[in-house]
Parts: C-alpha cells; structure tokens; sequence
C-alpha cells in the first residue's frame, strides 16, 4: 500500500524542517503532501527552497483557513492508497508509524488513532487541557457509542477510500470531532495504538484553545443530531 503524509502547516519556521526529515526517515517512500495555510513567519520563504525534493509536495494557501482547511487540500491531492495526518510541530513522533499503519496493513482496521492516553511514553501535558481533552473524547463516546481513549489525538490514518467518501467542512481545529464523528457514522470502528507525545507549550507555539474546545462540543452535538 502506498503512504500519503499530510502535513498542514502554519506558522512553524522552528520546527517544519525537522519534522520533514523525521517524516522521510520513519517513511522514506511515502508521498508526502505539506500544505502552508497562509504562514507569516517566514515559514514560506524557507519552504519555498525546497519544493524540489523528491515525493514532496508543497501547496500554499494565500490566506490561513484554519487547521482542518489545510488537512482538506492535503486530502484532495493524496494519491496514496493510506492517508496519515501529521502536524507540523514536534509533539507527535513519525517513529510511531509502524504501530498506526500495522492494523491495516494486517487487515484488522480501515482508520487507525493514536492514543495519547494508552501508556505510551510521554511528556506531561497540561492539566486542563488534559481535562479538555478527555471530557470531548467522553462526549464522543456516549454521543457515538464508542469507546475511544482519544478523540483529539492529532496522529490518525485512514484508507483513502474511506476518507474520500467522507465529505468534510471543518476550517479550524474542529476538523478532529466532524471527521471522527462522520466516521463513525458510517460505521466504520476506530482501531487505537498507544503512541508518545512530547506537547509543547503556548510560549513554543501551540495555537489551539478554550474556543476550540467549544466548537469541538458543538461539532460533535452538530454530526450527531442536526447533520
């Protein structure tokens, strides 16, 4: 099976480069699609250097659209026949790639999520964003009658063929609940992997925040009962 890496990105001049090299060491023969939502940081200038390098592809929004508006064009141009969404920043490790593409390639799962919160080794997080995080995936579970350890998680891979078929409207971080929640609506079952996570603080350049968390509850009461 092929391997598409979606990359969105905003705002990420520190880290993109590292990211990139962990990604092509973990999956040297991936396809891998980065799209620049509207960087100011200089983050475009120094993409701009390397949009020759081989199975990379760079699209570059004009104006930032959000989170999910950039996961959206990367989904559009995959061509791989396994799509895994991967942030831009250093929380979340590419040396976890084998373990999220195992339950597909052994044919045990059409979408694989990496869980935070199933003993993996871990920096700790912030405490209410800890809280934040298991109160949406708790929401999930009883709005969806699932079971999930980690609905926000960032790492999750899908056969193409599944995610194609789902369409998705999220702009901003709210991408996580309206994917899941369509997901598993069509009755598709999440297969979870522990993974590691180092997060990183707001002074390092995490964006997401307390409105998210909001919009994610709505995402989730939306798909659930008006969509």
């Amino acid at each position: 099976m092929r391997l598409s890496i979606v990359i969105p990105c905003y705002n990420e001049h520190q880290t993109v480069t590292e990211v990139l090299h962990n990604v092509r060491a973990a999956a040297p023969k991936a396809e891998i699609i980065l799209v620049d939502d509207g960087s100011t940081d200089g983050t475009r200038n120094l993409l701009h250097q390397i949009t020759t390098q081989p199975n990379l592809q760079i699209i570059f929004h004009e104006q930032n659209g959000g989170k999910g508006a950039a996961v959206r064009t990367g989904i559009t141009a995959a061509t791989g026949d396994v799509i895994l969404i991967q942030d831009a920043d250093l929380e979340y490790d590419p040396r976890d790639y084998p373990a999220l593409l195992r339950p597909i390639e052994e044919g045990k799962a059409e979408v694989v999520y990496g869980s935070r919160f199933l003993g993996g080794p871990r920096k700790t997080m912030m405490f209410w964003h800890m809280v934040a995080n298991m109160l949406l995936t708790l929401m999930t579970n009883v709005l969806y009658d699932t079971i999930l350890s980690d609905m926000e998680t960032g790492y999750k891979v899908f056969k193409a063929q599944v995610l194609k078929g789902v369409p998705l409207r999220s702009r901003r971080f709210d991408f996580e609940p309206e994917v899941t929640a369509k997901i598993l609506k069509r009755r598709y079952r999440i297969y979870e992997v522990p993974i590691s996570f180092n997060p990183r603080e707001y002074s390092e350049g995490k964006k997401i925040g307390l409105r998210d968390a909001f919009e994610a509850v709505w995402a989730l009461l939306k798909y659930r009962f008006l969509d």
